[in-house]
């Protein structure tokens, strides 16, 4: 597998020159070309062989309907993965170049600090920057790498698609977000508890 023209990409360059003032400036960005023909084709076919294999499974919503699949509102197959499962070389290849360039926007992508991720795979994206008179949308294109921050800054949403799609998503959490995220969610879920409890009679 040919590596040399990935291997001397300034993974560093490429976050400070580019993606932190983008990240800044409107909330977005994406690289095209990215890993190159034959490194994205290894990890196409491997997703596609996931897909032809029924190991990917309906998308569930979230919130109180956790679990239940909705076909009309969320037509997407997922399968997480942390890249190190057997025939995923390519994926973990991947995850680990993303993983990389995180680490070097760092502390500049201002109070936060991204230290953690989770994988999914997903479809095609439409971006409502928030305070921006622009609709953004982003097309599916082969060996295109897009970051932005999906929180209140960019409401955004998966468009239908018509043919068969396959998009790799990696989340980074703000470790301070995340803490007070699972912090509130131990506190419900004690409540709940008690609350359980109180009814036992």
């Amino acid at each position: 597998m040919p590596l040399g023209p990935i291997m001397r990409l300034d993974l560093e360059k490429i976050a400070l020159d580019y993606i932190v003032p983008c990240l800044h400036d409107i909330g977005f960005c994406y690289l095209d070309n990215f890993l190159g023909e034959v490194v994205g084709d290894c990890l196409l076919e491997r997703v596609k062989q996931m897909h032809y294999n029924g190991e990917l499974q309906d998308g569930q919503l979230a919130g109180h309907n956790n679990g239940i699949s909705k076909r009309h509102l969320r037509g997407d197959q997922i399968k997480w993965i942390g890249g190190t499962e057997e025939g995923c070389e390519a994926i973990n290849f991947l995850l680990s170049l993303i993983d990389r360039l995180v680490m070097y926007c760092g502390s500049r992508l201002g109070k936060y600090y991204v230290k953690e991720r989770s994988k999914l795979h997903g479809g095609i994206l439409r971006i409502f920057p928030e305070g921006k008179s622009y609709v953004a949308d982003v097309e599916p294109i082969f060996d295109r790498l897009l970051f932005f921050w999906s929180d209140r800054r960019n409401p955004h949403e998966v468009q239908p698609s018509y043919a068969t799609r396959y998009a790799m998503t990696v989340w980074y959490f703000d470790a301070e977000e995340r803490a007070e995220a699972k912090k509130k969610f131990r506190n419900l879920t004690d409540a709940g508890k008690t609350e359980a409890a109180l009814h036992e009679d």
